[in-house]
């Protein structure tokens, strides 16, 4: 049987195109892999776009009413727990609405909503195996070693 390997890329419709643009580039730091403002009127994002061309889309044209649920979440990894501090307080200088911050066990969350209201979240991957759903509240401000036990603990 064949197999898919990942997921490769994501793409969602945008009413203010430019401005989900400036979001995702300057806050979340994602680079233009290429994008096409005047035609088709979309933007390819990439984390790395050396390695991989493009993890996320954006596209002109949403047609969905302002309070329609269409994205469940859109999840990014981060490298490290610090990574997750500083985007916290990154979101927080720029006003973003923080959702939750939670440990999964398996996972440490940072969920927020972007300019268009979709729910994102930022993740470091702790490699505990905890089964899922599971979500207890944390505090970035705790220390690594803590957020690394309270997520270990939750093994079951």
């Amino acid at each position: 049987m064949p197999r898919v390997e990942g997921l490769g890329h994501v793409g969602v419709y945008a009413n203010d195109l430019m401005k989900m643009r400036d979001f995702y580039t300057r806050v979340i730091g994602l680079k233009i892999a290429d994008e096409d403002l005047e035609g088709r009127g979309m933007t390819f994002l990439s984390a790395n776009p050396e390695y991989e061309h493009h993890e996320f889309v954006l596209m002109k044209g949403r047609a969905a009413p302002a309070d329609a649920k269409i994205i469940q979440q859109i999840s990014f990894k981060v490298p490290s727990v610090d990574d997750l501090r500083d985007y916290h307080r990154r979101l927080v200088k720029e006003k973003v609405k923080i959702d939750r911050v939670v440990s999964h066990g398996n996972a440490l969350g940072l969920y927020f909503f972007d300019p268009e209201g979709n729910r994102i979240e930022l993740y470091y991957k702790t490699g505990f195996p905890v089964p899922q759903p599971h979500g207890d509240l944390i505090n970035l401000e705790d220390s690594t070693e803590d957020l690394l036990a309270q997520a270990r603990a939750a093994i079951p």
